[in-house]
């Protein structure tokens, strides 16, 4: 059985569309990404699967429930850590989690040994009795981990779950993600726009404008960029678009950081393309640098969208609607 069945899931507010037809199965035990920039409506597909926000249409059903119909049902299956920080800072860790188990109506002897448990897996045991102001970030982020599986949810929904969380603290937070999915058995969806993160995955779905634009493992989305990857940045980048197109068939696409080129054994290409710009006809054109790598998923998102991924500010009113937090209350 599937975890998570969506088929043309689409939520508006208003005139304005969040996300639209969205379509996407998850595997029992599977790790599934949605990558993509802010606003793209990673989050409103996440509080829609997680019956915050009610579909406008589509459909969708979680642990085999249908998220319209029986909402509590899907609830009771389902562990959600959110984006922005949602833990009792003056309480400790273990009367956050405590006060979670009450919600749920767990047994207080489950609940102990559960907790004990979960607090071990993401090493907070000797932190357990502490208040959770005095926690670092990345502290704060296991906790809430432990504490949306501390009911043994069928999925963990995590929406950015290392965002403005340093390189080393979201290393480490990826580590105890993989032990819960290798001892608990977690399916595990979850939201980013970081692109080193979405490689973590087992598929990826990248969303764009509420469309999902691909779907596939890291590797087979990077095997649809033709062989390597040069990136060139020279003085003038149009004119230098346009002669590697006429001299050598090349198309490059412009990109903040220079040209962008996609062409095999890329390596005996540089002094054939270097020789061009500098020394063709008209005026020269300088080479500023000439990088040679393999495709990145960075890349995937420029071919499919025609940029790079973006990182940008939304408005509060903006971040409110596309993240859903004007939602309706699910009918029975």
């Amino acid at each position: 059985m599937q975890a998570i069945e969506a088929e043309r899931l689409t939520r508006r507010f208003g005139d304005f569309t969040a996300v639209e037809e969205v379509s996407f199965t998850v595997a029992e035990g599977e790790i599934f990404a949605f990558l993509g920039p802010n606003g793209a409506g990673k989050t409103t597909t996440i509080n829609m699967l997680c019956t915050l926000l009610r579909p406008t249409s589509g459909t969708a059903r979680v642990g085999g429930h249908d998220v319209r119909r029986e909402p509590h049902a899907v609830r009771r299956r389902i562990g959600l850590v959110f984006q922005d920080p949602s833990l009792d800072d003056r309480l400790t860790a273990w009367q956050n989690l405590w006060f979670h188990a009450m919600l749920y109506d767990l047994p207080r002897m489950e609940f102990q040994q559960r907790a004990r448990y979960l607090l071990d897996l993401v090493e907070l045991t000797e932190h357990a009795h502490r208040e959770v102001r005095t926690f670092s970030g990345g502290m704060k982020r296991r906790l809430e981990i432990a504490r949306g599986l501390l009911h043994r949810p069928k999925v963990l929904f995590l929406d950015e779950p290392t965002l403005g969380l340093d390189p080393q603290t979201r290393r480490h937070i990826w580590e105890h993600i993989f032990s819960l999915r290798e001892k608990e058995g977690s399916t595990i969806f979850f939201t980013t726009h970081y692109m080193d993160e979405a490689e973590n995955a087992d598929r990826i779905a990248i969303i764009d404008h509420g469309r999902i634009v691909a779907l596939d493992t890291p590797e087979n989305l990077k095997a649809t960029i033709g062989g390597d990857v040069l990136l060139i940045r020279t003085s003038d980048d149009p004119l230098s678009a346009r002669r590697l197109r006429e001299g050598l068939g090349l198309e490059a696409r412009t990109t903040q950081e220079g040209l962008l080129v996609e062409a095999q054994n890329a390596d005996q290409l540089i002094p054939v393309v270097l020789s061009l710009l500098q020394n063709g006809q008209g005026d020269p054109v300088s080479v500023h640098s000439v990088n040679l790598r393999r495709p990145s998923l960075d890349d995937v998102f420029i071919k499919l969208t025609g940029r790079a991924l973006r990182d940008e500010e939304a408005s509060p009113l903006d971040r409110m609607r596309l993240s859903g937090r004007l939602w309706s209350r699910p009918r029975r």
